[in-house]
């Protein structure tokens, strides 16, 4: 990328380290961190998980198309970890990359099996078959984003890889 952004998406599959990375590259720059899905449920009142169990996924996704639009667009020097489906909206898609430096944080899918806990928070990830399906699906989005990272290394190094490749302002 080019241009100097003041904002940063972290997109990427379940468990590709979107969280972690974003708080220390927020923390790094002095910027904020937010994470679309610690959004989701502060205005739901109740986790992810429960969110598609009780209402669905079309629910979830419009809660998130909302929470993007309403409450991230606006802010500025901001850090955001996005939710592993985020960007396969193509709306989302759009405004992500028209507002800041999109970077895709890329972990071969025996990586992301290797960090899901076994307790089920990720609704997406109980059917092995499907998960990997899904995995599948969503890299071809992913691709479309402005950089694409290792992230099988550590987060500290994730970050400077980002910095590496992105200028910030």
């Amino acid at each position: 990328m080019s241009n100097t952004v003041d904002k940063i998406y972290l997109v990427g599959f379940m468990a590709a380290g979107k969280t972690t990375v974003a708080r220390l590259l927020a923390a790094k720059l002095g910027w904020r961190a937010e994470d679309v899905d610690e959004l989701i449920e502060a205005r739901e009142r109740i986790t992810v998980a429960d969110v598609f169990a009780r209402f669905g996924e079309p629910y979830f996704r419009a809660a998130e198309r909302e929470i993007l639009m309403r409450l991230v667009l606006p802010l500025r020097h901001t850090v955001v970890a996005t939710g592993g489906g985020t960007f396969m909206d193509p709306e989302n898609e759009m405004a992500i990359k028209l507002d800041g430096a999109s970077v895709w944080l890329d972990v071969p899918l025996e990586s992301v099996i290797a960090r899901l806990p076994p307790d089920n928070r990720r609704p997406l990830s109980a059917d092995r078959a499907q998960m990997e399906r899904l995995f599948l699906l969503r890299q071809a989005a992913y691709a479309r984003a402005h950089v694409r990272v290792d992230a099988t290394v550590a987060p500290e190094e994730i970050v400077e890889r980002i910095l590496d490749a992105v200028k910030v302002g």
